[in-house]
């Protein structure tokens, strides 16, 4: 039996830090928080914690506006604190991912506060800086992600400096050799400190045209979808020259020729492109680029087996020796209950969904909360947080009903804090699906997710097997996967409704053990509404 790498086929459990465990009573999560749940996570069955960014920043995007690359916020904890985190991982058997966020600096970073002083300093092209045009108006049309211009004018220069996401968040100019090496120099920082892998923040974002040349219009029908909010201009344009420029390929080659040298050390690529799938196939074929990446396909609001089955294939067709990783929810996008559940958001979808996403072909991240089948909250606007929603309230309300704390509990408060407030709440409806309250019922979401975790693991075929799609019915997903010594037949019931389906010719076995119940009868198989079921050729 070939001995795969630990990421091949591994479960990621992102934590979102601000949000899983208070600590010392300040009403945000923090790194010794994390530590405290380090057990739980553990009970969960899965491989790794990917950790979002503690790094020191002044928070105007949560920790994403990194100042200091190489220290902890005080708001998390110190660095002791991470090498006891990265130790008790360890302990445990879990590896530990951390967020690295390469392409932007906070302006408070000491780079910018010197970059931004004069045209002739050591760091003056360090930044994406750029003239005005004769009339004084930005160098070209490029956007920024949470609306407007993407280009802030600096009167300290009197040039425009380029910023894809917040006008606190200045892109660093990839351009300049020097940016690279030091870049590198901060993920090498952390390597030696032991931990186990980067998740790489709009790693396609790195580079811009060196020319500027200006994006051009979007059709009305080709604006949907990417985690983008279709009232966001963002959507408006065909983002071909501020991202996943052709240079960024060469700077990867050197991220894994790094990353090389520590063994067993993993990359994990966030892509947000044009054509993301065909950018995540470029982005992890051969040796020298990212072992694997995950891109925004599956984090819409596209919800069909049809979706599901056309963007995995999609991949699939165009990634060759290529490894993805699938995401259904994550820090930057609405709960995956609500957003694919809708009025049918219950504890079958949510059992249904990490069942489904735990047996596509490629790792998978988990985000904190799916294990509960937490749904999004519906905050008011005088208790976001997130800049983004307040900019474009209320036709999109931001990121922060997916980032509300963990309940632990259902008391008041979900056991999360000892404040009287936490830096968002924890919903009511929450509490009711706390870990507490899960934990003494066998067929909660969370006994089904770790249930099936732990069969997955004896799946060969689920973990590292090829993948073939075929239809036995609209409403639902049903694929091979098969690795030479297992073929295992999945099978998933995408609607409210039961289902039957007729299985392919063959000597089909049901599968035990993974939680889920379905009637079958010769070659003819009963699905129950968000049902599953699993068969050995």
């Amino acid at each position: 039996m070939q001995q795969q790498p630990w990421w091949r086929g591994a479960i990621i459990y992102q934590v979102y830090p601000r949000s899983l465990m208070d600590s010392n009573g300040d009403g945000i999560g923090d790194i010794p928080g994390i530590i405290d749940k380090l057990d739980y996570i553990g009970s969960l069955g899965v491989d790794a914690i990917w950790v979002s960014p503690f790094f020191r920043s002044p928070m105007k995007d949560f920790g994403y506006d990194i100042s200091d690359y190489r220290d902890v916020d005080p708001l998390f904890g110190t660095l002791d604190d991470i090498d006891r985190l990265i130790a008790g991982a360890h302990e445990r058997g879990l590896k530990i991912i951390i967020d690295q966020v390469l392409s932007h600096t906070s302006d408070q970073h000491a780079w910018f506060q010197q970059s931004r002083s004069s045209r002739d300093n050591e760091k003056s092209d360090w930044y994406v800086w750029a003239d005005p045009k004769d009339d004084g108006t930005a160098p070209n049309n490029w956007l920024a992600i949470f609306g407007g211009s993407a280009w802030e004018w600096e009167p300290r220069r009197g040039q425009y400096y380029l910023h894809n996401f917040l006008k606190s968040q200045p892109d660093l100019n990839y351009h300049n050799a020097a940016v690279q090496q030091q870049m590198l120099d901060e993920v090498e920082f952390w390597l030696k400190r032991g931990v186990d892998g980067l998740r790489l923040d709009a790693i396609n974002f790195c580079f811009h045209d060196k020319q500027l040349r200006s994006n051009p219009a979007k059709p009305v029908s080709e604006r949907k979808g990417r985690g983008f909010s279709e009232d966001n201009p963002y959507a408006f344009q065909r983002h071909l020259y501020d991202n996943t420029q052709p240079e960024n390929l060469g700077f990867l080659k050197r991220l894994r020729a790094l990353l090389d040298r520590y063994q067993g050390t993993v990359s994990l690529g966030e892509i947000s492109s044009e054509d993301s799938l065909k950018t995540m196939a470029e982005y992890t074929q051969g040796q020298e680029r990212l072992h694997m990446a995950y891109s925004f396909e599956l984090l819409t609001e596209d919800f069909s087996a049809d979706y599901v089955k056309r963007t995995v294939q999609t991949l699939e067709n165009g990634i060759g020796e290529g490894w993805p990783c699938w995401a259904v929810g994550n820090h930057d996008v609405a709960r995956v209950l609500s957003r694919w559940g809708g009025e049918h958001a219950c504890e079958e979808l949510a059992k249904m969904l990490n069942a489904m996403l735990f047996s596509l072909r490629g790792s998978v991240c988990s985000y904190q909360g799916e294990e509960l089948g937490l749904t999004e909250v519906d905050l008011p606007l005088e208790q976001l947080q997130d800049p983004y929603g307040i900019a474009f309230w209320p036709m999109f309300k931001g990121r922060d009903g997916c980032r509300t704390p963990m309940p632990w509990t259902s008391e008041p408060g979900g056991g999360f804090s000892a404040a009287a407030h936490s830096w968002l709440p924890v919903a009511c409806e929450h509490r009711r699906r706390s870990v507490a309250e899960q934990e003494i019922h066998s067929d909660s979401t969370l006994n089904a997710y770790r249930q099936f975790v732990r069969w997955r693991k004896d799946q060969r075929a689920l973990r590292y097997g090829e993948i073939e799609f075929l239809e036995l019915h609209k409403q639902a997903l049903s694929f091979f996967r098969c690795d030479g010594e297992q073929s295992l037949l999945c099978c998933f019931n995408f609607s409210s409704e039961t289902l039957q389906l007729s299985l392919p010719e063959g000597g089909w076995t049901q599968a035990t053990g993974h939680g889920f119940v379905s009637e079958c009868s010769d070659r003819t198989v009963i699905l129950p509404r968000y049902g599953a079921a699993f068969f050995n050729a």
